[in-house]
């Protein structure tokens, strides 16, 4: 009999997620990485343990994510909105427990477009008076 897998797409910014959970000790790997070598950032790894700690199965899932595009605050956003997917395609109870902790809803701010006449979106020309 094949492994219990199950799949969730996560995205955040320019970055995409693939995550895959597996029944396992509490272990994440990320493009091949730990979670703590590939992000570097404390607070980006709890933001990516967040969904299975809210839901106590942390230590029970193991979590396998390729993720492209974007910066590392980006992937570790899309790489816990691929946790959170795969925990309700898992189980369907958990989404009353993720939903109003906003883990399954796709965050929808992403840069604005560079505007005509300005730097940046809104960063206009330096104002010089002489």
């Amino acid at each position: 009999m094949a492994e219990a897998r199950y799949y969730g797409t996560g995205r955040r910014k320019d970055a995409v997620a693939r995550v895959w959970i597996i029944p396992g000790m509490g272990k994440i790997t990320v493009n091949g990485q730990s979670v703590a070598e590939y992000f570097h950032r404390p607070k980006l790894e709890k933001m990516v343990v967040a969904p299975l700690q809210v839901t106590d199965t942390a230590d029970k899932l193991d979590v396998i994510a390729h993720v492209k595009g974007g910066g590392k605050a980006g992937q570790a956003g899309a790489v816990r909105h691929g946790i959170a997917k795969a925990l309700v395609e898992m189980n369907e109870e958990y989404r009353s427990i993720l939903g109003p902790s906003g883990l399954l809803t796709r965050d929808p701010r992403v840069k604005e477009r560079k505007h005509a006449g300005f730097r940046r979106a809104r960063r206009g020309k330096q104002f010089s008076k002489r």
